[in-house]
């Protein structure tokens, strides 16, 4: 018996990196998948459908159940097919995983204005367009599962501002989905996940000296990297290492999870910490001044907040 027997699950990006890792498992734990992909470039030109017919023939050589959607999940029709195939052709859909994405990296003040619309919008709407489709089956059965796939740049790393706006976004994005569905049934989290793909280079950001930097991992204070002592197959950065943590939040186990960030690295599983207030200043009833703040920010607010990029 599988953790994910009778169920319907559609993954986009399913053909390559994380994606392809969760459309195999949710298939080996019973599910029928619905393996989307537009067989884009990691800079999102161009389309093939090789990518995710490539997956589905590997579901179905491992005995699994699956069918093909190539539409571009950034398109109201393509979001949209992704819930009209399940439904044709398995009758229902129970669970999404949203694992879409690309890739432009410069400097801030590099970054032009079409990189910028490019590397925020196309995630964005990938994952805003299948989830608005998919919550409108869910809300009327009653039942659904969520998963966004997000990152850790929006804790601050270098030359990804556009990576981190969409993150940060999918985040809030999905704590919403979470309030808006979570009284029909309805769960919504986002899985920040670190592994080898076409993408990034996990093992590699992870041990890249940081020159007085703080990296993500460093912000978020996640554990060393477990390379040294890993001990289960191929690498701790595998995608197929992430995949269990995204799979468990599509079973009916993982039902009272919901509105949060979780987090998948070398193997480990994590749960983040909502945002919370730390220092405060009250001035009870009345506005401080600007000069107030001069004198009291810097060893009240600012006492011992660690600089993540100091001047050279």
């Amino acid at each position: 018996m599988g953790s994910l027997d009778g169920k319907v699950i559609a993954v986009t990006g399913a053909g390559r990196g994380i994606g392809r890792a969760v459309a195999l498992l949710a298939a080996a734990e019973g599910a029928a998948v619905v393996v989307n992909d537009a067989g884009c470039d990691t800079d999102g030109t161009g389309n093939s459908p090789e990518p995710a017919r490539r997956v589905s023939e590997e579901i179905a050589a491992a005995g699994g159940r699956s069918t093909v959607s190539t539409g571009d999940v950034t398109t109201e029709a393509g979001a949209e097919e992704v819930v009209r195939i399940a439904l044709d052709q398995f009758g229902r859909l129970d669970g999404i995983v949203l694992s879409t994405g690309i890739r432009r990296d410069r400097p801030i003040w590099a970054l032009g204005e079409n990189d910028w619309d490019e590397g925020v919008s196309r995630m964005l709407r990938g994952y805003f367009l299948p989830t608005k489709y998919a919550t409108i089956l869910f809300r009327q059965q009653r039942t659904g599962r969520v998963v966004m796939l997000a990152s850790d740049a929006g804790l601050g790393a270098v030359g990804r501002s556009a990576l981190a706006a969409a993150s940060e976004g999918v985040i809030g994005l999905s704590r919403t989905v979470a309030r808006d569905t979570g009284r029909y049934g309805v769960t919504c989290n986002a899985v920040s996940a670190q592994a080898d793909t076409r993408l990034f280079a996990a093992s590699t950001d992870a041990h890249r000296p940081s020159r007085g930097l703080l990296d993500p991992g460093e912000v978020a204070q996640l554990p060393a990297p477990a390379e040294a002592s890993w001990q289960g197959e191929g690498s701790p950065w595998a995608a197929e290492n992430v995949a269990p943590l995204i799979v468990f939040l599509l079973t009916d186990a993982s039902a009272g999870i919901n509105g949060q960030l979780l987090g998948a690295r070398g193997g480990d599983v994590y749960l983040y910490s909502n945002p919370a207030i730390e220092r405060s200043l009250l001035t009870w009833g009345r506005r401080f001044t600007v000069d107030e703040l001069v004198a009291l920010g810097p060893r009240s607010l600012g006492e011992g907040i660690e600089h993540p990029a100091p001047a050279l």
